[in-house]
């Protein structure tokens, strides 16, 4: 039987190890807190672009967003509207602003359901080439979003990624977290995609070409998830050199955030569900942070219980701390979640044990609800 001293000292090994991984990775995600994101006033392209947004049951968010593209700064553009079996207003609104602007196209799913299937009617309907994705509950921050998030997209950049953020209710943690997982969710695709290792972004806010989708096979190779018309899109057909990335704040898109716990938590299953799909490099990185991050936690407060070494302990989790604060904070500043910094070490292992529930919770039940 191990004696006490033994199985402290391999704790300790362990723990070495973890923060250097865990380090290791926040030090990879600092370099998109120091690429610069500037706006340049282009001339504004001829080209045209397919606004494509899916609704169901968005009858109090869809005239917000309409205004909002309608009103966007560029010569050329169309708005494709999909309305998935909504039981509300929302194809009647889609209708009548088709009926006052020419550009607005709707399209009413009949016999089939879901956004993929909404997204590939529109897509074949799309007068242009260059695509560009967000959601009914979605507002762009300014009314040159059109032109930063598809001025990249070319015959070589055939995917742009954007971010897109929850708007900001005061004294709510529920919000506080939503943001900050958002944004370590942001820090680390923008990041991989920095390092021309892109695996994934947000239907929210996203571009690509036609092409892109015509020759990737569209959703084909992952029909069977409800989910995944986005990340796991981007993920099968990014490469090192196809993807542009946008992070200028006029480029970015808020929507609503979820109002409960539930409706967090299911939304989150889902999102966590899909992930298994990545490609297997992706899963192993992204794996291997996570179990870093929980890990770290796990021995510390295991060391500190068994009362060893603790010194050592709380200096290597003091340079920790610090690093991954240092990190997040540039990247909040980057993307304009400033108050979230104070913050900052507090969300992490809330966020990391919850997502360890969630996962537990998907190991055992397989997630049913999709909307």
């Amino acid at each position: 039987m191990l004696q006490l001293p033994l199985i402290s000292e391999l704790l300790l090994v362990l723990y070495v190890a973890t923060v250097l991984v865990n380090c290791l990775y926040y030090l990879y995600f600092l370099k998109f807190g120091y690429t610069k994101g500037v706006f340049i006033n282009h001339p504004i392209q001829n080209e045209g672009v397919s606004i494509i947004v899916c609704a169901k049951n968005e009858a109090q968010n869809i005239d917000s967003l309409l205004q909002s593209l309608i009103n966007q700064h560029y010569p050329l553009f169309e708005i494709i509207l999909v309305n998935d079996h909504s039981t509300d207003a929302t194809l009647a609104l889609m209708r009548q602003y088709s009926g006052l602007h020419n550009s607005i196209k709707v399209i009413d799913l009949k016999s089939e359901t879901g956004k993929k299937a909404g997204i590939t009617q529109a897509i074949a309907k799309a007068s242009f080439e260059k695509l560009l994705f967000t959601d009914a509950d979605c507002i762009p921050n300014s009314p040159y979003w059109i032109t930063l998030m598809t001025e990249n997209l070319n015959d070589t950049k055939t995917f742009v990624l954007g971010y897109s953020g929850y708007r900001f209710y005061k004294k709510s943690w529920l919000n506080k977290l939503i943001r900050f997982e958002t944004l370590l969710t942001a820090m680390q695709y923008f990041s991989y995609a920095t390092h021309n290792n892109a695996y994934m972004g947000v239907g929210r806010n996203l571009s690509y070409s036609k092409k892109t989708f015509n020759t990737g096979n569209g959703f084909e190779k992952h029909l069977h998830l409800k989910a995944g018309d986005d990340d796991l899109f981007v993920n099968q057909n990014a490469t090192a050199t196809n993807v542009a990335t946008c992070f200028i704040p006029e480029s970015f898109t808020y929507s609503e955030p979820k109002k409960t716990w539930k409706e967090w938590f299911i939304q989150k299953r889902r999102h966590t569900n899909v992930a298994k799909e990545y490609k297997m490099k992706h899963q192993i990185q992204l794996g291997l942070f996570y179990v870093s991050q929980f890990l770290f936690f796990i021995l510390f407060f295991a060391l500190l219980i068994l009362k060893q070494f603790f010194t050592l302990v709380c200096v290597l989790a003091l340079l920790r701390i610090i690093l991954v604060w240092f990190v997040t904070s540039k990247t909040a500043i980057k993307l304009k979640e400033n108050k979230l910094i104070p913050v900052i070490p507090i969300l992490e292992p809330f966020l990391i044990s919850l997502q360890m529930l969630i996962f537990i919770s998907n190991t055992l039940v397989k997630p049913r609800r999709w909307n």
